[in-house]
């Protein structure tokens, strides 16, 4: 089943919201400190996200699955958000410069064609972060958040997808250490589950955040030369049938 914009937006407003915000969004940052002049693309729910990502970009959007449902954002100014179809998006070719996919991978029946549906409308050398559970992480395994819901990857999973799609991970983190449980103790504690599960490289985070760049030029497979051979028809001989004797008369005049 789809996620409800209703049930995003109730997540984010919720302590736990706010925790999984934090961390994902300072991983966000690290990769990109800063949007200046550039055009900015947020495909899922990103909202919560693009509102510090795209503080200084000259444009940002919003586009929303429609099995999931839109929202208006931003709720101060005009609306930049949009219900789409994800791997039909209605942008030209090479027209944004950063995308976000957050709760849209993992929610979508083919991961390959929304990837590649994003390569198609970044310019080349854009960049795309990706947030997607984790299926070994506590997250994906409780369906209490919208991380728990959809289908989560793995990194080798991940990295198939990108490479397939001509996109190369420039940057990896892993985030949310601190078990999806809604108690004040955890809450309080998350930062110090960060440090440790961090410092530690524990496997078990909640989810990846990948940062990638949509690569300029295609890549050629090489194969092997063969070479070539000139076929030529051969004729074969056919046999000549025997006339039998008697069957055939002397076509010379009488002398």
């Amino acid at each position: 089943m789809s996620l409800d914009v209703a049930d995003l937006r109730a997540f984010y407003a919720s302590p736990l919201g706010h925790v999984a915000r934090r961390f994902i969004g300072t991983a966000m940052l690290r990769f990109w400190p800063d949007c200046a002049r550039q055009r900015v693309l947020g495909l899922g729910y990103a909202t919560p996200y693009l509102s510090v990502l795209g503080a200084r970009a000259e444009r940002v959007i919003a586009f929303m699955p429609a099995a999931q449902g839109v929202v208006n954002w931003p709720t101060v100014h005009l609306s930049a958000s949009a219900l789409v179809e994800p791997t039909l998006l209605p942008l030209p070719t090479a027209s944004v410069d950063r995308v976000v996919l957050v709760h849209a991978l993992e929610e979508t029946e083919s991961p390959d064609d929304l990837v590649e549906e994003v390569g198609r409308v970044l310019s080349p050398g854009g960049r795309m972060i990706l947030v997607v559970p984790n299926r070994r992480g506590l997250w994906a395994r409780m369906d209490s958040t919208p991380f728990g819901q959809g289908r989560p990857f793995s990194r080798s999973q991940l990295e198939t997808l990108l490479r397939v799609a001509e996109f190369a991970p420039e940057n990896w983190a892993e985030t949310l250490y601190v078990p999806p449980l809604r108690r004040r103790l955890l809450m309080r504690s998350a930062a110090a589950w960060e440090r440790v599960g961090a410092g530690l490289v524990l496997p078990f985070a909640g989810v990846h955040v990948i940062d990638a760049t949509k690569q300029v030029y295609r890549r050629v497979p090489l194969r092997a030369t063969r070479r070539s051979f000139a076929f030529r028809p051969i004729l074969l001989p056919q046999a000549t049938p025997t006339p039998r004797n008697g069957s055939t008369r002397d076509a010379s005049p009488p002398g």
